[in-house]
């Protein structure tokens, strides 16, 4: 029995549903840390996060800002294209929709382009940025996010590959049309489903 087989015979020991472990994915209780660039540091009151696009009141919100507005909280699982998963994972922080609606988005658009440091971006589905599950999250655990994990503040997308939950977020731009970002530009899949094993082109 290979290494996938035996973590999925240990989920299911443990008294998971083994569906809820993607193909291909293995269960851990770390949370690895994966990125490109260097992790960004903030002098306080630097940060903040445009929502821009097609919407017809585009506004720039402060960390402080951020903060007080209207926040849930959610547990889910998260699945990293580098085949590891992570069950019952802990956020708080202000939903994509909420944002989107205060902006006044554009009907037609179809998609949203997150947009982090260094240039970073990745794309998603109007639908998928806008389910209850979807946020500008600023803490994980009942703590801040750690920097190594995206902190101040991170988009979280959980039924996605995490690569989609940009780490560093400073923008939320809505689109009329889908465009890859920084890693469908380079080989992964436009959406990403895990369940679909949407890794790369062709997946």
């Amino acid at each position: 029995m290979g290494f996938f087989e035996r973590n999925r015979a240990e989920t299911q020991a443990k008294g998971f549903d083994a569906e809820r472990l993607p193909p291909g994915q293995y269960l851990t209780d770390r949370f690895p840390v994966l990125h490109v660039g260097d992790v960004p540091t903030y002098a306080p009151g630097t940060w903040s996060l445009e929502i821009r696009g097609a919407v017809s009141s585009p506004f720039t919100l402060t960390y402080a800002q951020l903060l007080s507005l209207p926040s849930v909280n959610i547990t889910t699982d998260i699945h990293c294209v580098t085949k590891w998963s992570k069950f019952d994972t802990v956020w708080k922080g202000v939903r994509v929709r909420d944002l989107f609606a205060t902006a006044g988005v554009d009907p037609r658009a179809t998609h949203v382009m997150a947009h982090a440091e260094y240039g970073y971006t990745a794309n998603l589905p109007m639908q998928d940025a806008t389910g209850d599950d979807a946020l500008v999250a600023y803490a994980y655990d009942n703590t801040d996010i750690e920097p190594i994990h995206g902190g101040p503040v991170r988009l979280v997308i959980p039924h996605l590959y995490f690569w989609k939950s940009a780490k560093w977020l400073r923008g939320l731009e809505a689109t009329m049309q889908d465009a890859p970002g920084f890693w469908e530009q380079n080989g992964y899949h436009m959406y990403g489903d895990p369940f679909l094993e949407q890794r790369f082109w062709g997946d």
